[in-house]
């Protein structure tokens, strides 16, 4: 039997040099193949990215049944890139045979941003080796297949009818995109499988069935954090949007932020602006707002087109005072954004100094090389209270019902996790501020930010 303690061996041997943010190198992976082609315990590579002749060698001889052998080769491929949640991922699936797992399945955007499926795939594999390494579920470990969705609402749809379909699989940490959680939930609320969606912000994803979960506060929590701070504190009185019309979650975010402003003295400029139009032109949004009297902007882009948020911001030349929705809160914004979003404050669900004395991120750190961000947080959650839902059911029935109760709650990277009865999280939002920073390879970074 192959030794458990990889996470931690990790973490001794790394500890110490931490890195500020945690870079990825973004290219489109899977776009062919069928929905059982997405998926894979350890027998395929899906983030093709990262691979090496280690990795590879491990998933071939997963593929066969050999698992100690696959164990070892995915080890060795760990020690030459340790910031691969997927080898992780693999490595403790292959501890064992099947039958002495506990199975769920993670649904990401290889395909689509690999950037947020590596952020959600962190939180998972944390999860998973934190419960593998201590106490197990019953007895067992927990097995996490990885499936990649691209954030194409049907292919979630596709996905979520294979994972019905295989009895093995418990519960389900996805989708990311809220177009495709929407697309999927009827499929798992059908299935009678439990979905717990990390990312997923959208208003009408609430009480959409009551197999459905997500780990982050309702956006209505979200954007009045961030339109009392605009009209109150930052004394903005003509606050100009832009939406990304066909992100269900950020436009979920601009009806709540607008009734927000409103409700708190303010006003939102009549510019028309949406980064999916074809003829979006980041100059003429400025101008416009500009003329209009508008002196601020808020940004909510889908997140796979947040490079049409930054080239907002580019364009902007610091004239009008810049907020976000949680969409911005990645990597990808300080790397691309630098200067054009210094000061641009995001309300968001988390931050790595959100709760002082909370070990998640230290063991983060330790694990990864550098803090994470707020998607790997909320997948920890998800991941942590399917395992800790799972230690007191035996079936998807039982899991859904351990899930809603009164008394269920686990304390996680974010804090306390106890749901709703619409299976929302019951829980508040932060603020954080885009600052220079020496200890970011990007040259800046997001601090909390204490208004009160």
């Amino acid at each position: 039997m192959f030794v458990l303690g990889i996470g931690f061996w990790l973490w001794n041997q790394f500890f110490g040099k931490r890195i500020t943010s945690l870079p990825s190198d973004n290219k489109n992976l899977i776009t062919t193949g069928s929905a059982q082609d997405r998926i894979s315990l350890g027998e395929k590579i899906l983030v093709t990215a990262n691979t090496n002749p280690d990795k590879e060698a491990g998933v071939q001889a997963f593929a066969k049944g050999d698992f100690v052998t696959a164990a070892n080769y995915f080890k060795a491929s760990l020690l030459k890139d340790r910031n691969d949640p997927e080898t992780l991922i693999y490595f403790n699936n292959s501890q064992k045979d099947n039958s002495q797992y506990v199975k769920i399945v993670v649904s990401v955007p290889i395909g689509g941003n690999l950037d947020v499926a590596k952020e959600i795939l962190r939180g998972v594999a944390q999860a998973q080796d934190q419960v593998n390494r201590t106490e197990g579920i019953n007895g067992k470990l927990l097995q996490v297949a990885i499936a990649s969705d691209d954030n194409d609402p049907a292919l979630a749809q596709q996905l979520a009818t294979q994972f019905v379909k295989d009895s093995s699989i418990l519960a389900v940490v996805g989708h990311n995109a809220s177009n495709a959680s929407i697309a999927a939930a009827p499929v798992y609320q059908q299935g009678g499988l439990v979905m717990i969606s990390p990312t997923s912000f959208a208003q009408n994803l609430s009480g959409i069935g009551s197999y459905i979960f997500r780990t982050i506060p309702s956006i209505g929590a979200v954007a009045e954090r961030l339109s009392t701070y605009i009209v109150k504190t930052a004394r903005k009185t003509n606050i100009g949007i832009c939406v990304d019309s066909k992100a269900i979650d950020n436009v979920s975010f601009k009806d709540e932020l607008v009734k927000g402003i409103l409700a708190t003295g303010g006003k939102v400029n009549p510019t028309n602006c949406d980064f999916f139009a074809p003829n979006f032109n980041p100059n003429a949004v400025i101008s416009q707002l500009i003329s209009s009297g508008a002196d601020s902007l808020v940004l909510a882009p889908h997140v796979d087109r947040i490079n049409k948020a930054l080239e907002l911001a580019a364009a902007n030349q610091g004239k009008l005072t810049l907020f976000s929705s949680p969409t911005l809160y990645t990597f990808q914004t300080l790397q691309v954004g630098k200067a054009d979003v210094n000061s641009m404050v995001l309300s968001v669900t988390w931050h790595p100094n959100a709760i002082p004395g909370n070990d998640f991120t230290q063991n983060a750190v330790k694990l990864w090389g550098g803090t994470v961000n707020w998607r790997t947080a909320t997948a920890y959650d998800a991941t942590i209270a399917i395992a800790k839902g799972l230690q007191q059911s035996k079936n998807r029935d039982e899991l859904q019902q351990v899930l809603h109760s009164p008394s269920f709650s686990v304390f996680g990277a974010t804090g306390k996790i106890e749901f709703l009865p619409s299976g929302d999280r019951n829980g508040t939002a932060i603020l954080v501020k885009v600052q220079p920073s020496s200890k970011s390879s990007s040259g800046y970074d997001f601090v909390p930010l204490n208004d009160k």
